[in-house]
């Protein structure tokens, strides 16, 4: 807890565009915290578990500018939550590597994602792609978070942090904080429009199966009509209609309705006519964002200011985790 609050740690490797996915999944309701008054948020640009892929220098700076920008576009304050690159807080990596000396190689093993992200970048399969959980535990441990946001595929690195702490609080004491998963509203899982079988996703190859937050408007609906739905014209929201239902639920997801209130309005009409009000109603939801960003873009000072300040912040916080790990490890205080 931080100054009587409970705290809580999200963020997003800043690597390629985010998606409608991202947005609606975890970004828009991240922004629903804004105003409770009870918790503490800290949202990283997760800059340093970007490397376990090669990156471009040019782009990878681009993309976490854009990423920071985004989030604030979105409507996260940054007067009201810290906001930081991964990179300006070194204690990130300090005590990334200390918790790798408490942490098993058998662990790591059983780390499911490891092997999906092997089998994805076959050429580069590098330490780094391997420990980086503990690097994920390292930035939920940091800031003492009581809570982190996870889903189904995120559980498996918050039981692992918790079972480092846990390992490290045995030893040493009650030096780290036990995080919990946050269940807050339900994001929206929105899948591919191209391949509504599996989610949508920053890294798709095809283009026009992920809606990216920057998408101007005529992009996003050439990219809503070529989404794939099946061959019988008959609008219902059913498993049995993977296309169909993705399509309901990215409606409703930014109107706010229920799939049975959203089939009504939809009832009569056609596939064309569906995807064109789907597009329409994101197209919507976006333009704020849109031109929110577009007054970020031009405000350097502003900007810049944010994010000096946000990582003076988060440093604070950061480190008096880290100096009490150090103290209780044994390693020597330099002198004053």
């Amino acid at each position: 807890m931080i100054d009587g609050k409970k705290t809580m740690l999200s963020g997003m490797q800043s690597t390629g565009m985010i998606t409608l996915g991202n947005y609606l999944g975890a970004l828009k309701n991240w922004v629903n915290l804004n105003d409770e008054e009870d918790i503490k948020c800290f949202y990283g640009i997760m800059d340093l578990h970007s490397i376990t892929v090669r990156q471009n220098p040019a782009e990878f700076r681009k993309n976490a500018r854009t990423l920071l920008l985004l989030y604030i576009a979105a409507g996260l304050d940054p007067e009201k939550n810290c906001i930081f690159y991964q990179s300006h807080v070194p204690a990130h990596s300090e005590l990334g590597w200390i918790l790798d000396c408490y942490t098993y190689m058998g662990e790591m093993n059983r780390m499911t994602q490891f092997k999906d992200k092997a089998a994805k970048h076959a050429d580069n399969i590098n330490t780094g792609l391997f420990t980086y959980p503990v690097l994920m535990a390292a930035d939920i441990l940091l800031y003492q978070a009581d809570l982190v946001p996870v889903g189904k595929d995120q559980m498996q690195h918050l039981e692992i942090t918790r079972d480092i702490a846990n390992r490290f609080n045995g030893i040493y004491g009650d030096v780290f904080t036990i995080p919990e998963a946050y269940i807050g509203k339900s994001g929206a899982k929105i899948m591919s429009l191209q391949d509504p079988t599996k989610k949508m996703s920053k890294s798709d190859e095809n283009p026009n199966a992920s809606i990216y937050l920057l998408d101007d408007k005529d992009t996003i609906m050439r990219k809503f009509k070529r989404a794939v739905t099946d061959s019988d014209n008959c609008i219902a929201y059913s498993e049995d209609k993977p296309g169909i239902k993705n399509l309901i639920d990215i409606y409703c997801a930014v109107t706010k309705k229920t799939p049975d209130e959203a089939v009504k309005d939809f009832t009569g009409l056609g596939y064309g006519q569906l995807k064109e009000i789907v597009g329409e109603a994101v197209a919507e939801e976006l333009a704020p964002l849109y031109r929110r960003y577009d007054e970020l873009l031009k405000d350097k000072e502003y900007v810049d200011r944010a994010i000096k300040n946000n990582a003076e912040q988060a440093s604070y916080y950061a480190n008096k985790t880290l100096r009490k790990v150090k103290k209780k490890i044994g390693f020597t205080e330099m002198p004053r």
